[in-house]
This record gives C-alpha cells, sequence and structure tokens, in this order.
C-alpha cells in the first residue's frame, strides 16, 4: 500500500484543549507541583495525596508527564523536572500566576470538577458514545447517532483501508464489534473474497452503516459484500455475540473504564472459535504511562466526553490474559496515533 498523508496534526491540535485545561488544573486549582517538598513519590502515594480515583489519575499524571514538568527516577518514582519546577512556589521566578490567568475558564474549572468527581456531576444527558446506567444511550436517538457516526466517517475512510490491508486474511467470519460506520468490515471483505463477517452496533448506527455500504460498493464495485455481511442491532455487554474467527475492537476499549474492559475482553475471548484471534485498533499510552503526548490529550478528550480513557499495550495485554487469550507480539502502527494489536484463543 501507497503511504497516504498522516491527519495527525490536525487530531493533535483539536485534543490540545482537554490537555491545557490538565495544566492548569495541575497548577491552581490540585496544587500537583507543592507534593513533592519531602522527595519523589509514586504514582499511587501521588494519586492518595491528590486524593483521585484510578481513572482520572491516569488521565492527569501521564499528561503531566508527557509535558515534561513531571518525571520519573530510576525506580520509577515521580518528582518536577527542571521544567516543572517552575511550577512550584519553590522557584520565586515560578509561572503559577501565568498559567493561572486561565483558572477561572469555565472549561478549567468544569475539568478539575470531572477530575474530582470521575466525571461530570450531572451525567443524566448521557455520555457521548456510551451507554449510562441512569440515562438512555445518546447513540439509540436516531438524530444523536446519525450525526455522530458520520461525524465519525471521515476517520473511518482514511484509516480502515490501512487496518483492513494489515488485518489477517482469511476465508472465516469477522465480528466487529461496535463496528460504528462499518467501513473496517467494508474494507476487510472487500479484501477477503471468499469471507463474511457480522457488524455489530446499536439499531440506529447501523442505520447509517446499511447507506455508508451502498456508498461503498457504488465505489469499488464490489456487489458481493452486500450478500456477506450481517448487520446484528445489540449490545455488547449483555446480548450474546456471535461466533467468529477473527474479532476487530476498533476504538472500543477507550471508551470504557477498567472493570468494563476486562468484561469486555473476557466476552470476546468467549465469542472467540479455537485459533482466532482478537485485533484492538486504537491509541495507547507507554507502559510507562509517561506518555506520548497526543495519546494523553486524546485520554483528556475521552475522560471529557466517555467513561473512559486511553491505556497502554500492557493493559490491554493483562485483560486479554485474563481473558484466557494470549497475546501476541504485533504492534502495527497506522495513522492518526492509532495502531494495532492483537492476542490469540488457544
Amino acid at each position: 500500500m501507497q503511504p497516504t498523508l498522516d491527519l495527525a496534526p490536525i487530531t493533535r491540535h483539536l485534543r490540545a484543549m482537554y490537555g491545557s485545561r490538565l495544566l492548569v488544573a495541575a497548577v491552581n486549582h490540585l496544587s500537583v507541583f507543592e507534593q513533592f517538598e519531602h522527595g519523589p513519590l509514586s504514582f499511587t502515594e501521588l494519586q492518595a495525596r491528590l486524593q483521585l480515583s484510578e481513572r482520572p489519575a491516569h488521565v492527569l499524571i501521564p499528561s503531566l508527564c508527557a509535558m515534561e514538568v513531571l518525571t520519573q527516577t530510576a525506580e520509577g518514582k515521580l518528582y518536577p523536572s527542571e521544567l516543572g519546577q517552575y511550577l512550584s512556589r519553590k522557584i520565586p521566578q515560578n509561572l503559577i500566576g501565568y498559567v493561572g490567568l486561565e483558572k477561572e475558564d469555565p472549561g478549567v474549572l468544569e475539568m478539575v470538577t470531572r477530575l474530582q468527581n470521575d466525571g461530570p456531576l450531572d451525567a443524566s444527558e448521557g455520555f457521548s458514545y456510551v451507554m449510562d446506567a441512569d440515562a438512555p444511550s445518546p447513540m439509540d436517538e436516531p438524530e444523536t447517532a446519525r450525526l455522530f457516526t458520520l461525524g465519525l466517517a471521515g476517520r473511518a475512510r482514511k484509516l480502515s483501508p490501512i487496518v483492513a490491508e494489515h488485518l489477517p486474511r482469511i476465508e472465516g467470519h469477522l465480528l466487529d464489534v461496535a463496528g460504528g460506520t462499518g467501513f473496517y468490515t467494508f474494507e476487510w471483505l472487500h479484501r477477503n473474497p471468499s469471507a463474511t463477517a457480522t457488524l455489530f452496533d446499536r439499531p440506529q448506527v447501523l442505520e447509517v452503516a446499511k447507506e455508508l455500504l451502498e456508498e461503498f460498493i457504488a465505489h469499488t464495485g464490489d456487489q458481493t459484500i452486500r450478500t456477506r455481511i450481517q448487520f446484528q442491532a445489540g449490545d455488547m455487554l449483555t446480548d450474546a455475540l456471535p461466533q467468529t474467527d477473527l474479532l476487530l475492537a476498533a476504538s472500543l476499549f477507550h471508551d470504557w473504564p477498567t472493570e468494563t474492559c476486562q468484561e469486555l475482553a473476557q466476552r470476546f475471548a468467549t465469542s472467540l472459535r479455537p485459533g482466532g484471534e482478537l485485533w484492538v485498533h486504537d491509541t495507547f499510552l507507554n507502559d510507562t504511562l509517561d506518555g506520548p503526548k497526543p495519546a494523553t490529550d486524546y485520554g483528556a478528550a475521552l475522560f471529557w466526553g466517555t467513561k473512559g480513557r486511553i491505556y497502554s499495550r500492557q493493559e490491554h495485554r493483562s485483560w486479554f490474559e485474563q481473558a484466557g487469550l494470549q497475546p501476541l507480539p504485533t504492534e502495527i502502527p497506522t495513522q492518526m496515533e492509532y495502531g494495532l494489536m492483537a492476542a490469540r484463543k488457544a
């Protein structure tokens, strides 16, 4: 496949807003850089001092490391870098006041609230892409589902040919869970002419995906896809998933908290036939939880709008192993800060 222009600079600029809010919140509301008076702290020690739960701590602290204002000792303990010292009162020429010019910004204040409460105080309207126990899923509303699905279509059109090119070529079945626009499935079926697939998502999302399939067929001329794909509506957290040889989870785990990701990995493992493979396409944190910055900014954006965050590959591997899957050494970069990793069922 010929290399194409990577659109990552656009998404980096878009998500940087959320990272900036984290910085102002850390300096002017949570006093992160005043916590190291007696020396370096472990991740859990700093989390406890800041009184943050697991998810906001894993959004804030890696972001500050990626900004190079926190750094780590050889033993992995955190402390302010030379740059970060200028965000503490220890140095008279600090920039606390300068950063604080934005401390009353509504977005900053809301970020502080979400950090301290692991989400918004009022979740009655639900989250952008996921179901909530106390509110209906926005993706079950026809207009909202259409808006979000089409909003994600451009990214899917760009990434799906790259992903499909790297997925295994088989004559079996692909299950695309929370497949959204369907473009990843369409592209894979186009490259695997003897294969079949199931696109699994919310009913209103699938209505949009069916329209996009016709667009894809008109573009490629591949009429066979229409007979090789099944659209299955359901809830991946509660409904039975069909048996499959290959399961794709694209931009999926990052919408959910850790315990739900563990549950999903188990459900996906159950759906796989022996020898089947789970492939994840997502953005990943470093295993050392110190960046990269585009991933931490994306994590902050997801923290704002979903129940999830960006996770490391090691966190994914641990879920796979708990579910009885064998992580594969596959680490394939795609574009727009994304990459692929995989695990196999024995």
